[in-house]
């Protein structure tokens, strides 16, 4: 009875020694849980044109490019209004002896008005209202700007739910693969060395994660600025990623950026604005007039005491030409140089076009690479070195090298696919508008 009794309090007591020397034990409880369903379940599901939509009515840049339109509408009222009328007091010949008496004096009442020579005006309004278009077309560059950055970000968060969710797959099949090793370290099939090294191994599932969370929140972030929310709130990317199977050519998109490229156009609009400004300095050569009217009281005792004044004056441009000349020459020196500045932001802009288009290509190269060839090929070998350990054909560390083989080829074809969109938004910055191609090689769609 007392050896029972000694046998029932050392049983408890092995089991748990066995429990903290078992490094299968060890390594699956260091595996991390399942984060992926989680994560989507507590987070702000958004689509590529919600993301988008919310972006263009919230973000902080593209209100700040909206005010300046409106500084802009706001003057060209003022650009080509005229000059603010002169009221005018004119005594003449008063006395000095009595300067207080008004009666011995003559006294004028005027009023009068600036008129600018005709066109001038017109002009004026023209070159603001050229400013308005120019100010739109900084909206309209700075919302492609927004767009592509959310389009970058979107993307690359739908990239890290889905390595999240692979992750959780690995770790799954992990916990398998530990639980079959560790019946047969029981029974002295694996030996320690293995054991060591499968914990290594293991061990690499617990950084991936930290990587991948940190990866996570700051992209979350960056596409929260951009909606204009505040940086930490939970939000997760609804959609699926797919390659385009044909680019535009070059010669193609560079047409499209001609017509659209916001920073070329409003290049382009200030040229315009400085033929603008060369015909308005020409315009200098016509005379500006000046027109008063009022009413005259004549000293006391004359014949006719009440009397009116007119008064037309105007400007003799012709006696200043050295002047005006200049003016004409400094406004097409600067119009010369906006046409410049016109051929080299076009130069700039193919040139960003041409290294946008052999990123985006190469990127879809490395897609098409990964989709039919690795990703097959690492599926297929952890698949047999799965069917190859549970035949007692291989050892747990083989295992472990096809499924983190595995995990490495699925988040590098992931990446790759957010990479080709983060190209394709590059592209589209370049021309300025969006690329609509048909696609293939649909990636798996998002599992939430």
């Amino acid at each position: 009875m007392k050896a029972v009794r000694v046998f029932a309090f050392i049983l408890p007591l092995s089991l748990g020694l066995w429990a903290q020397i078992d490094p299968f034990t060890s390594a699956a409880n260091m595996l991390p849980e399942p984060q992926h369903q989680r994560r989507v379940a507590a987070a702000d599901r958004l689509t590529l044109e919600q993301a988008q939509a919310a972006a263009l009515a919230n973000s902080p840049e593209i209100r700040l490019a909206a005010r300046r339109v409106a500084v802009a509408q706001a003057r060209q009222p003022a650009a080509g209004a005229l000059d603010d009328p002169s009221l005018m007091y004119r005594g003449w010949g008063v006395p000095l002896k009595s300067p207080y008496d008004l009666n011995q004096s003559q006294n004028m009442f005027m009023i009068g008005q600036n008129f600018p020579g005709p066109g001038k005006r017109a002009l004026r309004s023209e070159v603001a209202g050229e400013d308005i278009t120019i100010a739109k077309t900084g909206l309209e560059a700075v919302k492609r700007d927004v767009t592509a950055r959310v389009r970058t970000a979107f993307y690359s968060l739908l990239r890290n739910s889905e390595e999240m969710r692979i992750h959780d797959e690995q770790v799954a099949l992990a916990r398998q693969g530990v639980e079959a090793a560790r019946i047969k370290y029981t029974v002295g099939r694996v030996p320690q060395q293995d054991v060591l090294k499968a914990q290594v191994a293991l061990t690499r599932l617990v950084d991936h994660l930290v990587m991948l969370e940190t990866d996570g929140a700051m992209v979350r972030a960056t596409l929260n600025t951009l909606m204009g929310r505040d940086p930490g709130a939970a939000v997760e990317a609804v959609g699926e990623q797919a390659v385009a199977a044909r680019l535009p050519s070059l010669l193609e998109l560079e047409k499209i950026a001609l017509e659209n490229r916001p920073e070329l156009v409003a290049t382009s609009l200030t040229v315009q604005q400085g033929e603008t400004r060369t015909r308005l300095a020409e315009k200098a050569y016509t005379p500006d007039y000046s027109l008063s009217a009022g009413y005259m009281l004549m000293p006391s005792g004359s014949t006719n005491r009440n009397t009116y004044a007119a008064e037309l004056s105007m400007t003799l441009p012709w006696l200043n030409r050295r002047r005006h000349d200049a003016e004409i020459a400094e406004a097409k020196t600067d119009t010369a140089v906006r046409q410049a500045e016109y051929d080299n932001q076009r130069a700039v802009v193919f040139q960003q076009i041409q290294e946008a288009l052999i990123r985006a290509n190469a990127a879809r190269k490395l897609v098409d690479l990964y989709h039919n060839t690795l990703r097959p090929q690492a599926e297929a070998t952890l698949k047999a070195t799965a069917a190859a350990y549970q035949a007692d054909r291989t050892d747990f560390l083989n295992l472990l090298d096809s499924q983190n083989m595995s995990l490495d080829v699925d988040i590098s074809y992931f990446r790759a696919l957010a990479d080709f969109e983060s190209r394709v938004a590059e592209l589209e910055r370049a021309v300025g508008a969006p690329i609509a191609n048909p696609v293939t090689n649909p990636a798996p769609e998002v599992k939430q």
